[in-house]
């Protein structure tokens, strides 16, 4: 299965959350893992919020960057060209569903890609069902 995971849903790979395991299975059995650049935007922006919020020692935000950044080039990128920014602002401006920028961008990433998304994020997979792209929402 070709899976475009959004940030939520790598995140938990590379650290202890709830979702690491699932989303660690969803990762090993999918036959291609693709992210867009906004992935990789907000994962830095992740560990940064953690070391500054002292969840994370920034010792370990290194462990996990460069672990990450590793794998990266393992993972098919999903661009985010035109029609994705015109997707993501249709569904925005349609205002049915509680999406987010950002969300919206993963999302429309995902449904060009046609890839199914995996998300932790109960607000995008719902957005995500609403609008007909395949989704698995990591509990």
């Amino acid at each position: 299965m070709r899976r475009y995971f959004d940030t939520s849903a790598l995140l938990p790979y590379y650290r202890p959350e709830p979702a690491s395991e699932a989303c660690e299975a969803l990762l090993l059995s999918s036959t291609e893992v693709c992210i867009s650049d906004l992935v990789e935007v907000e994962f830095a922006s992740v560990l940064a919020r953690l070391v500054r919020t002292r969840e994370f020692r920034n010792e370990d935000a290194i462990q996990v960057q460069r672990a990450f950044l590793s794998d990266v080039p393992k993972f098919r990128k999903a661009p985010i060209q035109p029609q994705v920014w015109t997707r993501a602002q249709g569904w925005l401006f349609a205002r049915t569903t509680s999406l987010r920028t950002l969300d919206a961008l993963h999302l429309a990433a995902a449904a060009e890609a046609g890839t199914e998304l995996v998300t932790t994020d109960a607000t995008l997979a719902a957005a995500a069902h609403h609008f007909g792209i395949p989704t698995l929402h990591v509990a």
